[in-house]
């Protein structure tokens, strides 16, 4: 069972299923950072001064001035900022991949499909004869269908 499970895993899909898997964690990091760093901050300066990830409703009768304080009490708090800044994450990690995708297929066109013989050989007499033919043009034979 060791065996088998030695030779699953050095596949080569197994191989670069990994990697895919390993780049793509680091890239959604990355994304992360550019939507909470780059984008979000002057995106809330244009709306006048709004921090997306501060948008939350608490679900008590108190208020709080930050997600923070809330968690802190132990209030359950609805966070939709945070999944405002999710949404946008997942948007820019799927127009990416679109992308990615776009260029792969740009390099990788299928091969076209293979012509269909034009002759084939009479059974009876060997002779090459169109692939429509009906008798043979040589030994005059009826073919088969």
């Amino acid at each position: 069972m060791l065996k088998e499970f030695k030779e699953f895993a050095m596949k080569g899909n197994v191989i670069d299923m990994a990697v895919g898997i390993i780049i793509g964690i680091a890239f959604g990091k990355v994304v992360s950072s550019l939507v909470n760093d780059i984008l979000m901050p002057p995106i809330g300066k244009l709306i006048g001064n709004v921090d997306f990830s501060n948008f939350f409703v608490a679900l008590s009768m108190q208020h709080f001035n930050s997600i923070a304080d809330a968690k802190k009490a132990g209030v359950a708090v609805i966070s939709y900022g945070v999944f405002i800044n999710t949404i946008i994450e997942f948007l820019i990690v799927s127009f990416a991949v679109f992308l990615l995708v776009q260029q792969v297929r740009r390099f990788y066109k299928p091969a076209p499909a293979p012509a269909l013989p034009a002759t084939k050989d009479c059974p009876f007499c060997t002779s090459k004869i169109p692939v429509a033919a009906k008798r043979c043009p040589q030994c005059t034979a009826d073919l088969p269908a």
